[in-house]
């Protein structure tokens, strides 16, 4: 836990207490939710690799390998890489060493992706993105205040998106809604970490929103409860949040039946 990259001092991560988090995310995508869940093998020599979102951007057959915009990060994409060709996906490999992406920053709407240009991700890496998934169109966001695009917005539903109240979020959903042809809803929630949630579409279950739980973030909590429409599960992420993870950091959602 020491060894992670924050970017602001702050508490130490209780272990224990991360590793039953971790579980209950796990246990919710495979217990309650029915999804095939493939871990990756926990790397010590890699501490921040548990945030496998940076790694890999999939979308429909085709799985863009990253290059992690912290230095210290790049091999994370090797254990990436193998479980990737495991599922046969049509791999593409970020090899251009003045690029830089990381997962965290690219938001896909179902329609269009949107890149945050950060501390972590530059303009060459967004160019590679949008030649890798030529089919939608690929716009980029500033990103000042926070480490990536989805520190502070996430889709909620399959037109939603969900942002927080701080003026760097607002002034971010402003340039997204000023660079799509398309007019999405939105749900403002008052906290920018709390906007981080995770939304699938799982046939047998419908809508299905993880979101962070009341006792981290009550009043965000009352506004996802407004989504009457959804399956609503929380979750808590006190500890990785001390080291800038959020709910959808831990996670690649691949829409495709394993054989494995």
């Amino acid at each position: 836990c020491r060894q992670a990259l924050r970017s602001a001092a702050g508490p130490e991560v209780d272990f224990a207490r991360a590793e039953r988090e971790y579980q209950l995310y796990v246990g919710v995508l495979r217990g309650k939710l029915g999804l095939q869940v493939l871990e990756l093998p926990a790397d010590e020599s890699l501490p921040d690799c548990v945030f496998v979102e940076d790694a890999a951007v999939v979308c429909e057959e085709t799985a863009l390998l990253t290059r992690p915009g912290a230095p210290s990060r790049r091999k994370e994409v090797e254990a990436m890489k193998k479980v990737l060709e495991s599922l046969n996906l049509n791999i593409v490999e970020m090899v251009d060493e003045n690029a830089t992406l990381d997962g965290g920053d690219v938001l896909f709407t179902g329609r269009e992706f949107f890149v945050g240009l950060s501390r972590r991700t530059n303009q060459r890496g967004a160019e590679i993105l949008a030649d890798t998934f030529k089919d939608y169109a690929v716009s980029t966001v500033p990103v000042h205040d926070s480490l990536h695009l989805k520190s502070f917005c996430s889709m909620a539903g399959p037109n939603l998106i969900a942002i927080g109240s701080s003026e760097a979020a607002q002034k971010a959903l402003k340039t997204m809604q000023q660079m799509s042809d398309h007019r999405y809803d939105k749900l403002t929630v008052p906290d920018d970490a709390a906007a981080n949630c995770i939304y699938l579409n799982i046939p047998s279950k419908g809508h299905v929103l993880l979101h962070r739980a009341p006792e981290e973030y009550p009043e965000s909590a009352k506004v996802f409860e407004k989504l009457k429409d959804h399956m609503l599960i929380p979750i808590a992420n006190t500890e990785l949040e001390k080291v800038d993870g959020a709910l959808t950091c831990c996670s690649v959602l691949i829409n495709k039946t394993s054989e494995l």
